[in-house]
């Protein structure tokens, strides 16, 4: 990963109250509006595959419209996909029964990439609105992903933080 500072899981750590404060006092259309373009300098350092750190920390939501196409791509039943790897959490919705990720492979790709919750498709959320709506998720994530410790430092320095 190039140019991101050694500690930064430390720095995310330690900016957490800070990060949550950003968030919520900036102008979200401003920065909203430069997502895309952090998003893409962030991913221009990293390779997921170096880190794969949302795979072995978090689980996907999976919806029905995932379970229904993993399913098929497994060829198993849904239910089966279901009751072996999934529960209904406490905001009901389907997540993994541990981490890491079942489908992570040891060179951290995946197996069911091509079909792979939306959840996953969409994290780590560094070029949505999620960034600045959903703090806490912003937060967690900034522990886990570089990418959005990159998106956040950009947004501290584009702020004078």
């Amino acid at each position: 990963m190039k140019n991101i500072p050694e500690d930064w899981k430390s720095q995310a750590r330690d900016k957490q109250k800070r990060y949550s404060v950003l968030l919520k006092k900036a102008n979200t259309r401003k920065i909203i509006s430069q997502l895309d373009t952090w998003h893409e300098e962030a991913f221009e350092k990293i390779n997921c595959l170096d880190c794969a750190g949302c795979c072995k920390n978090h689980s996907p939501r999976f919806n029905q419209r995932d379970i229904t196409r993993i399913a098929k791509h497994l060829r198993i039943k849904e239910g089966e996909l279901v009751s072996q790897y999934l529960y209904l959490d406490n905001e009901n919705d389907y997540v993994l029964k541990s981490s890491p990720c079942h489908f992570l492979n040891d060179d951290n790709t995946c197996k069911i990439y091509e079909v792979r919750p939306l959840d996953c498709q969409r994290y780590p959320y560094t070029n949505e609105d999620v960034l600045v709506k959903r703090v806490r998720i912003t937060q967690a994530n900034s522990k886990v992903c570089p990418a959005v410790f990159l998106v956040l430092e950009k947004i501290e320095n584009a702020l004078g933080q």
